[in-house]
């Protein structure tokens, strides 16, 4: 559910009633400011705190406590590859100064193979990162489906206009405050299904590709992917 786009709906129905009330016959002004004012008036909105929400909903702890393994596994591979680098290169350090090359080719073989295994661990990290950054993706995609779902059936259960975000409001009174009894159903209907989003897929296999260097893994966000496959409840 668009909530920030409810709110701009709620700010243009309140325009058009003041556009209608300016416009209107100058015998019924008062009339026409009344059934605008009882209109806003009668509009059941409650709102949510989405940051509490990613928080404490099982699903986004889930997919937080996943991706925080992945990005375990990326740690230790860059760190594994690194050390086997600066292992063969201490050694080739070694054996060129202990006057241990025979010939030029020999040094030159081996100057080959650490280039070899530069590159080969960065197109191994890029494409785990890749990986990582894809999961991540769909997850997201999934959390904000399910939230989005969720909270279609809970404002048409009880009898909401409007559903906003806490933090598309400029003010707005605790007392539409609905966060606790969302976190509460969205619990409830994960629990129910035995959902997990916590199992890390296996470790892929380095890309063919062009090296390119790893980034940090992203955390989730509040807004949609602009494409599926690519990569926060909240930019």
């Amino acid at each position: 559910m668009n909530f920030l786009k409810n709110y701009t709906k709620l700010a243009l129905f309140a325009a058009v009633v003041l556009m209608a009330a300016t416009s209107c016959n100058e015998k019924k002004p008062a009339e026409v400011a009344k059934a605008g004012g009882a209109a806003l008036e009668n509009l059941k909105i409650r709102y949510i705190d989405e940051d509490s929400i990613m928080a404490n909903y099982n699903l986004a702890k889930d997919i937080n406590e996943a991706m925080l393994r992945r990005q375990n596994q990326f740690d230790a591979a860059q760190k594994q590859r690194g050390n086997e680098i600066s292992k063969f290169g201490n050694a080739m350090q070694q054996k060129y100064q202990n006057n241990q090359y025979l010939t030029e080719e020999a040094f030159n073989a081996d100057q080959a193979k650490l280039q070899k295994m530069q590159a080969d661990a960065e197109n191994y990290l890029a494409s785990l990162q890749q990986s990582i950054q894809n999961e991540l993706n769909q997850s997201q995609i999934q959390l904000l489906d399910s939230i989005d779902n969720f909270m279609k059936d809970y404002a048409k259960k009880k009898g909401f206009d409007m559903v906003l975000r806490k933090s598309a409001t400029l003010y707005i009174d605790e007392k539409y405050d609905v966060t606790k009894e969302v976190i509460e159903g969205l619990n409830k209907r994960y629990n129910k299904v035995g959902g997990s989003a916590a199992a890390a897929p296996a470790p892929v296999k380095p890309a063919e590709t062009p090296a390119t260097k790893a980034a940090e893994v992203p955390k989730l966000s509040t807004e949609k992917p602009a494409t599926p496959g690519k990569v926060d409840l909240k930019k």
